[in-house]
């Protein structure tokens, strides 16, 4: 019986690359890519567990004693991790909810434009933030928010105000933060929903009018609900990098300001500094690690609620 089986399933193999083997060869260049760049490095992970030396190799250094000593040093030791963490988890969360949300609304508003000259001039000057470079994002935020020469502390000086020093206010930039990065990435993420809306069956709306629905109904009864499953297949795919922060955005924005690491100092800023600073590359890949499982486990979580919700929208 097992011998039948195991015939039948490679038959089936055959019979799979026989009929899509143009397919798969196209496929294997991406396939080789990911397993170098995403499996070969896994074998790294080990560094969290040595007293890594260079001269040693990854294999050669000892192991630490007890195994755990880096992620020990990590969190039991180090408070900067802990905020660390705690920032990371903090923003990309208000960056996913608000972030989704304006991207959606923006979808929205973008579906509702007839003139087809002025919709491609409002989409391209949306998906424009995207492509500019988070450095000179950060020189945009300096000339802005300067307090000897900044733009607005400028306007507020001519009004007879009181300059504000922002590079000393870190209450201020978790606020910040999210404005800049709605506006980097809010118009990239609503091309995905566009795409979505315009897919949906036109008969809908049509139906809709005859019964006397009003634009604002359609958009809430048929638009919305249609579009959920594309919401939350995105929602999934950015809690999988919610323990990962745009190193670039933070790190250029903020101008690395040790003022304003108690609310922007993120786990990729941390893992850096700390390697610049004291070379210890078994506690950067202690905090790799940590961020790789915690965002595993997440995925996992959130894809099994999805599931609950609607069993097509969950990612596996």
């Amino acid at each position: 019986m097992l011998a039948h089986t195991k015939g039948k399933t490679k038959s089936r193999l055959v019979r799979t690359f026989s009929e899509h083997w143009q397919m798969l060869i196209m496929a294997l260049p991406g396939v080789a890519l990911m397993f170098m760049f995403s499996y070969m490095p896994m074998f790294g992970t080990v560094i969290a567990f040595k007293r890594y030396k260079v001269k040693q190799g990854i294999f050669g250094s000892a192991w630490m004693k007890p195994l755990f000593r880096n992620f020990e040093i990590l969190f039991r030791k180090n408070s900067q991790a802990i905020v660390a963490i705690r920032n990371t988890l903090f923003l990309n969360f208000l960056f996913i909810v608000v972030g989704v949300a304006f991207a959606v609304f923006l979808a929205l508003m973008f579906n509702e434009i007839n003139n087809r000259l002025y919709k491609r001039v409002t989409q391209s000057l949306s998906f424009l933030p995207y492509f500019i470079s988070t450095v000179v994002v950060g020189i945009f935020a300096t000339s802005l928010m300067g307090y000897e020469s900044g733009t607005i502390n400028s306007v507020i000086s001519s009004l007879g105000g009181e300059k504000i020093n922002f590079y000393a206010r870190p209450g201020m930039w978790p606020v910040i933060m999210l404005i800049v990065n709605i506006w980097k990435g809010a118009g990239y993420s609503s091309v995905v929903y566009l795409a979505a809306i315009t897919g949906i069956d036109a008969s809908y709306y049509e139906a809709a009018r005859i019964d006397g629905a009003t634009r604002r109904d359609e958009i809430r009864y048929i638009t919305l609900p249609l579009l959920l499953p594309t919401i939350i297949v995105m929602t999934l795919l950015a809690i999988g990098k919610i323990m990962n922060a745009d190193f670039g955005l933070f790190y250029n924005v903020t101008a690395d300001n040790p003022n304003l690491y108690p609310t922007t100092d993120v786990l990729d800023t941390y893992i850096y500094r700390t390697l610049r600073q004291t070379g210890d590359m078994g506690i950067s890949s202690a905090v790799g690690l940590f961020q790789s499982t915690c965002s595993l486990i997440l995925v996992l979580v959130s894809n099994a609620v999805a599931r609950r919700i609607d069993e097509n929208s969950a990612l596996f």
